[in-house]
């Protein structure tokens, strides 16, 4: 098997979630260490290695460090290898100069492995994860009811409502069905 055929499985195969919470942003992430740690099962599977090396690269009067995640075949010596970059910022309160190279070395190396691993932020559909977030995120059976009586008592058809809007009523978030009562109740008033 080549290395392009290796790294092809791996692409596939492997899952990094983003499941760290910025509290401050209020948003989900991923870290280098994620990463490799879901990239540690397949080296002994595919016999591969990965190496990550840092550049310092100085444009005008910025500083970049370009990262560089290259993956290596043991059996054939062939290797691949994507690029990707940060800026130093100038100054990060309470940040010494090393901290501030490190953490740009840091946010290149993820970006560059997450271009060689085609890191997306899907989830797998088979996950517990992924299940709780549909069910989470699902309309409740009562906002589905509250839409259905409406559209009894207005004498609109559920299949029109659903098919003008494009929903599946089976996988209808609950935002969705928020606007639609929301619609109804512009239209129609208090229902």
């Amino acid at each position: 098997m080549s290395i392009k055929e290796k790294l092809s499985e791996i692409q596939q195969e492997m899952k990094a979630p983003k499941n760290l919470k910025n509290t401050f942003g209020g948003y989900n992430y991923r870290n280098l260490e994620g990463i490799l740690e879901a990239f540690k099962p397949y080296e002994s599977k595919h016999k591969v290695f990965l190496k990550l090396t840092d550049n310092i690269i100085e444009k005008g009067t910025r500083i970049y460090v370009e990262a560089t995640a290259e993956i290596y075949d043991i059996e054939t010596d062939e290797s691949i290898s994507v690029k990707a970059y940060a800026r130093e910022a100038e100054t990060k309160k309470g940040m010494d100069d090393s901290q501030i190279t490190g953490t740009a070395s840091s946010y290149a190396r993820k970006y560059a492995l997450n271009g060689l691993f085609l890191l997306d932020d899907t989830k797998d559909a088979d996950t517990d994860e992924y299940q709780k977030e549909q069910r989470k995120d699902k309309a409740s059976q009562a906002q589905i009811n509250t839409i259905l009586d409406i559209c009894r008592k207005h004498r609109i058809d559920p299949d029109i409502l659903w098919a003008k809007n494009n929903l599946d009523p089976k996988y209808i978030t609950a935002i969705q069905a928020g606007q639609i009562l929301q619609s109804f109740k512009k239209k129609y008033g208090d229902d």
